[in-house]
């Protein structure tokens, strides 16, 4: 098991990212609304209670959380992600981490499929 942490800088392509994950069998994913430092200390800070509409006072990246069971669907995650927000290498895109588990506990994963037994369709 692997969990992913995904910080995209342009939350108007989370909905686009959430979806080609899907389509990957990615599902189960946590969001945050989030800010880094450098766009913290730069940028008047206004409580949330009191905030209403769009605004560009406070512009916020968004946090992806996910647990997934081999590391080539992380690596199929980050590529298709970087199709749709840009090379992670470049600024303004976000960052994209992945690392392996020790234990998880109350993450539910797939039964492994088996092959058809003789004379079954497939």
């Amino acid at each position: 098991m692997f969990m992913i942490l995904c910080v995209i800088d342009q939350p108007d392509k989370l909905d686009e990212v959430l979806k080609a994950w899907e389509v990957e069998g990615i599902t189960g994913v946590t969001l945050l609304e989030s800010s880094g430092l450098h766009r913290y200390n730069q940028t008047p800070h206004i409580p949330m209670r009191y905030f209403f509409g769009e605004s560009d006072v406070e512009r916020r990246n968004v946090t992806l959380f996910t647990v997934v069971e081999q590391e080539e669907l992380v690596q199929r995650c980050l590529a298709i992600t970087e199709e749709i927000v840009g090379d992670f290498a470049q600024p303004e895109t976000g960052i994209f981490l992945s690392w392996p588990l020790g234990i998880t506990k109350g993450v539910p994963t797939k039964p492994p499929s088996s092959p058809p037994a003789a004379g079954e369709a497939s």
